[in-house]
């Protein structure tokens, strides 16, 4: 095949990925079902999502307007291109807890990059067709990380929650502390009444009335408030009417490579957070299954088309999600309502929003911590096995002492070296009687001396090769030594040149050592690293073991009579 064919295939090949990846006709079809709920559903989702967008907008560092642009430019965007008939995008807690460092060593338009970046990324990871690879992750990483996003976001509120504005610190839990010492020298009970009563309203009236917006009538009822009563509370300020001209004023190609490692971690975030999500919609209806590719992608775009507006990165919301799917939506119609929702609010009532007082949303996030925390799933998998314990104490730790992306990574390696532990201890290689047939005692005798038959069970890779290397040096007063390898499940390049190395200190040690049963997978291993080609060369590989005893047996009654 010529440079220039092959460029063609190339480039056929991901045009037709691509138009693969795009919104098709059975995604209006749906829309058709049911669109009276479906727009319901969307407004309904609007409502909670209005002080969850200012919320996060604030906690990012990017402000008010920056969380109402991500929602509206972002919502919009995944509602259409995403893979998920029923995901809600927006601001997100966990992704502020990753933009907050953005934005103190970049600044504002370091997080616009980081976003577009962002975006790239997971396009890349659309058309490699990575998506369905989240549902490897460990169960005790999800849980550990999500319980640690919790514990950050709620310190992330410490400051507003106590009406304190000059808090500092390099630590989410340093700015905390600092906050709480500045309060105690200068205390504001006010904020920290409004605070904590927006959070007990949506809590305890969220058990009482599932479907009542109570975090909407807590903020509101905390402007009235903050406009009537003669308090001293910070409120979110001045926000423009309408969604800013889109401009690119933000790209700065020469930070490309400074701002990458941001942008890989925030994508990873992205994606992992829009996939759980959308496995949880999955879960809460019948006969709805998303695309995990067309997901990404749908998040990559609007990940590109949130910086132009000024929006922070976003991501699918598991929160705004649920509501989503319990108000009855079938089709993406409803999430795209949310947003053109949010944008008319945007566009009436900008004034009113930015005199919401800070303390309000601090209470917002604070009781949406509290719902994000599954107590009795943490207590579960912290009892199930140590493993799992560890796992799930160490990705929360790391979480909260220093960074998401860290402790997902934490959590990933002590959980990969946990099962490897487990994998290699199913390992095993145990000595077989052989079979006896019509021999004589004196026969018997004989061959029960000096022959010794091990039938390898289970894995034989780096994690379990030391261990048979040990065990199999032990072996002692023997003539040959039969390696029974037809139960071997999974043989790498270290269990190979274990392997070898065996042979080797067997065979100088004077015994014959004989092979049986190798698969033709673990065949092709062997031979490619030049394992046992003494071996095959001197005729000592058998296609199972009956042949290889035969073979023992004459080898001894030869030596026997000579």
């Amino acid at each position: 095949m010529s440079a220039a064919t092959a460029a063609t295939s190339a480039a056929v090949a991901v045009r037709d990925r691509v138009l693969g990846l795009l919104p098709g006709r059975a995604d209006w079809h749906a829309v058709r079902r049911s669109p009276r709920r479906d727009l319901l559903a969307g407004l309904t989702v609007a409502i909670v999502a209005l002080p969850l967008a200012l919320a996060f907008g604030v906690t990012s560092g990017l402000g008010a307007q920056a969380g109402l642009v991500t929602a509206v430019v972002a919502g919009a965007v995944a509602a259409v291109f995403g893979g998920s008939n029923l995901q809600v995008s927006g601001p997100t807690g966990a992704m502020t807890v990753v933009l907050v460092p953005v934005v103190q060593q970049f600044g504002p338009a370091g997080v616009l990059m980081v976003g577009a970046l962002a975006g790239l990324v997971l396009i890349a990871l659309a058309l490699a067709r990575l998506g369905r690879y989240v549902r490897y992750l460990p169960t005790p990483v999800i849980e550990g990380f999500t319980a640690g996003i919790a514990v950050v976001i709620a310190l992330q509120q410490v400051p507003a929650a106590l009406g304190v504005t000059d808090a500092h610190g390099d630590r989410v839990w340093a700015v905390a502390a600092d906050a709480v010492a500045r309060f105690v020298v200068h205390p504001r009970p006010a904020a920290l009444a409004v605070a904590l009563g927006v959070a007990a309203l949506m809590l305890l009236g969220g058990r009482w009335r599932p479907g009542v917006p109570f975090s909407l009538l807590g903020v509101a009822a905390a402007t009235i408030l903050a406009e009537t009563a003669p308090v001293d509370l910070v409120r979110i300020g001045a926000l423009p009417q309408g969604l800013p001209a889109p401009s690119l004023g933000f790209l700065d190609l020469g930070a490309v490579g400074v701002l990458l490692p941001s942008a890989l971690a925030v994508a990873a975030l992205a994606a992992l957070e829009s996939l759980l999500s959308a496995t949880v919609a999955d879960g809460m209806t019948v006969g709805e299954r998303h695309d995990p590719d067309r997901e990404l992608f749908g998040q990559g775009l609007a990940n590109l088309a949130s910086p132009l507006f000024g929006g922070i990165p976003a991501t699918a919301a598991i929160a705004r999600t649920a509501v989503n799917v319990r108000a009855g939506a079938s089709s993406k119609l409803a999430a795209l309502t949310h947003a053109v929702a949010l944008a008319a609010i945007v566009l009436a009532a900008a004034p009113l929003v930015g005199r919401i007082p800070l303390a309000a949303l601090a209470g917002v996030l604070l009781a949406t911590t509290v719902r994000m925390v599954e107590a009795a799933s943490l207590l579960a998998l912290a009892r199930a096995t140590r493993g799992d314990a560890l796992v799930l104490v160490l990705t929360f730790a790391v979480t909260v002492i220093w960074d998401l992306v860290t402790a997902v990574a934490v959590g990933i390696a002590v959980a990969i070296v946990i099962a490897l532990r487990a994998v290699a201890r199913s390992a095993r290689l145990e000595q077989v009687p052989l079979d006896r047939g019509e021999h004589s005692a004196e026969e018997h005798a004989l061959l029960d001396e000096h022959i010794v038959a091990y039938r390898l069970d289970g894995p034989l890779f780096f994690a379990a090769a030391h261990t048979f290397l040990l065990q199999l040096s032990d072996v002692a007063d023997v003539r040959v030594v039969i390696l029974r390898m037809s139960r071997v499940s999974a043989l790498d390049a270290t269990g190979a040149h274990v392997l070898g190395d065996a042979i080797r200190r067997l065979r100088g040690r004077g015994i014959t050592v004989l092979l049986s049963g190798i698969t033709p997978g673990h065949d092709q291993v062997l031979a490619t690293l030049g394992v046992a080609d003494e071996l095959r060369r001197d005729g000592l590989v058998f296609p199972d073991t009956p042949a290889a005893i035969a073979y023992a047996r004459g080898l001894l009654q030869g030596a026997a009579t000579a």
